[in-house]
C-alpha cells in the first residue's frame, strides 16, 4: 500500500509535503506505525515473577520503616 503524491505544475515543495502529510493522515497509516512502534511486548514468566518479588520486597521494607518511625 504505497502512497504516491505527484508534484503539480508550479507547486512549491512545502505544499507538496503538506499534501503528502495530509494524505498519510487520512489513510491512518501514520497512527498505525506510531502505535506499533510504541507497543510493548508482553513480559515472559520469569521477568513477571522477578518483578513481583521485587515489589513485595520493597513493600515489606516500606512497612518495616513505617513501623520503626523512619518514614
Amino acid at each position: 500500500m504505497g502512497i504516491e503524491v505527484k508534484k503539480k505544475e508550479g507547486e512549491s515543495p512545502a505544499s507538496l509535503i503538506s499534501r503528502f502529510i495530509k494524505k498519510v493522515q487520512r489513510t491512518g497509516l501514520f497512527f498505525e506505525v506510531k502505535r506499533r512502534s510504541f507497543s510493548r511486548r508482553n513480559p515472559n514468566k520469569r521477568s513477571r515473577r522477578l518483578s513481583t518479588l521485587y515489589k513485595v520486597k520493597k513493600t515489606a521494607e516500606v512497612e518495616k520503616a513505617k513501623k520503626e518511625g523512619l518514614m
